[in-house]
């Protein structure tokens, strides 16, 4: 069974993970090793641990360790999970807890490209997506509509942050990852992978996203760019094809979390 401390004026320091720390300061928290992340909410938690990560410390109410997080608690032996009553909470460490139960893991080494990519069928490639809530959404949509992985350029903003697993709803850690060496060169390395590249892009010269030959296909990699302005021209043009959603009501785009869930539905079966 974990560790149940009462939260203290003398012991609240120990929840500044929680309360205080910024998501950088977090994914540099054991450095030179591998930092935190914090996930929030019991299915994101059970998820995290399903995925194997190791919990490192607990923040919750009294009534949840009893109640929705029982079961979870029984999986982390020795872990300190810090508690109190709502009201207490809020006043000793100066953060409301309203999801549930917040857990911070320790990091782990991200596997190669190569290695994720290795019996990979349909891969998702984000290219400098950098708002967490679209980072979170594209992620579950993969992991609901057939993708094999996803890749990230290194400007993507981090799938472990908070809020981005959160949105995600834990798919993040089901869903293999890592992040690619470059935000520009990546189409040629996926393509020594033998994949071929399709850019999501608003552009005449492209083709429909039920083009029958996108289909067949053996392996396809979806490249989706950044919120606003899409991909960067050198992207679009150093991959196989571009690939562009028929829009009607005269819409010019989607939002791009809203645009993968369409690519990962049609390409991915």
């Amino acid at each position: 069974m974990a560790d149940v401390i009462d939260i203290t004026p003398e012991n609240k320091g120990k929840t500044e993970i929680f309360t205080a720390l910024s998501e950088p300061q977090l994914l540099h928290y054991f450095e030179p090793e591998g930092g935190l992340f914090v996930a929030e909410s019991p299915k994101v938690i059970e998820r995290a641990l399903n995925g194997g990560y190791e919990p490192y410390a607990m923040l919750m109410e009294h009534k949840d360790i009893d109640g929705q997080m029982r079961d979870i608690l029984t999986r982390c032996s020795d872990v300190p999970v810090y508690t109190g009553e709502f009201d207490e909470i809020t006043e000793l460490t100066g953060f409301k807890l309203i999801r549930g139960a917040l857990c911070a893991f320790r990091r782990r080494e991200l596997p190669t490209v190569s290695h994720i990519c290795r019996n990979a069928r349909r891969v998702a490639v984000l290219e400098n997506v950098v708002n967490p809530t679209n980072v979170g959404a594209i992620f579950r949509s993969a992991a609901a509509l057939n993708m094999d992985a996803v890749l990230l350029t290194p400007a993507c903003s981090d799938p472990l942050y908070r809020r981005s697993s959160r949105v995600s709803m834990g798919t993040v850690f089901q869903i293999p990852w890592t992040y690619l060496d470059s935000d520009i060169d990546y189409p040629q390395q996926l393509r020594e992978l033998g994949f071929k590249t399709a850019a999501m892009a608003l552009s005449d010269d492209s083709v429909s996203i039920d083009a029958p030959e996108l289909l067949a296909e053996k392996k396809l990699a979806i490249v989706l760019g950044t919120e606003g302005e899409g991909l960067a021209d050198k992207t679009v043009a150093d991959c196989d094809y571009t690939v562009k959603i028929p829009m009607s009501h005269d819409v010019d785009s989607l939002n791009v979390a809203a645009a993968s869930a369409v690519a990962f539905w049609q390409l991915g079966r």
